[in-house]
């Protein structure tokens, strides 16, 4: 099947994936725009396991005030001063500081919320279950689903991405690992709202 170089700029405008990377995504997937993104999402993904254990002791800490209420400080970091000094990166790093001011997450990453706060949320709702009269067994189906729910509203990592929500905070991290071709790492963040 042939392939036109409009399809392929509009699915490289829409991943900022390689060039012949996006070609080949459209061949494998017989053109089909939607498909060969979540190809490029998931060779990506692929890419940045391999470079998950490398260190990180470059990057940069941005600011964002949004409306003088709003002050977020974020701290990514990358393998090199190369890469920090990137505009991708830099670009990258500011949508991440947008994003934490306006969905408020409270937590990088999972590993980072505390056991008590997880514990004190999985008894809230087996009570919200047991109140339903739903069987046991069942109720710890549902209290996993609702424990990720929970996870997608306060992890930044697993939060929808505010500027396109069909994808999470971690997918476009993995999207820039590919692009940059180094790990890269959220590191942590403060946000303060007036009133707070």
């Amino acid at each position: 099947m042939a392939i036109s170089a409009k399809e392929v700029q509009a699915l490289r405008d829409a991943t900022g994936a390689p060039m012949m990377e996006v070609k080949k995504a459209l061949e494998e997937t017989s053109g089909d725009f939607k498909k060969a993104q979540d190809y490029l999402r998931k060779k990506g993904q692929t890419k940045a396991e391999k470079k998950a254990g490398r260190a990180t002791k470059e990057g940069i800490i941005d600011a964002y005030v949004h409306g003088n209420k709003i002050g977020v400080l974020l701290e990514v970091n990358a393998e090199t001063d190369f890469v920090a000094r990137n505009e991708i990166f830099k670009n990258f790093v500011h949508d991440v500081a947008m994003h934490i001011a306006a969905a408020s997450p409270l937590y990088v990453s999972r590993d980072e919320v505390p056991k008590d706060l997880i514990e004190k949320e999985k008894e809230i709702y087996k009570e919200q279950l047991k109140a339903q009269n739903k069987p046991e067994n069942i109720i710890e189906k549902i209290l996993e689903g609702k424990i990720d729910k929970y996870f997608s509203e306060i992890v930044l990592l697993e939060q929808s991405y505010i500027k396109d929500d069909s994808i999470k905070v971690n997918d476009l991290l993995t999207n820039i690992i590919a692009k940059l071709g180094e790990n890269i790492q959220i590191r942590r963040f403060c946000r303060y709202q007036i009133g707070e």
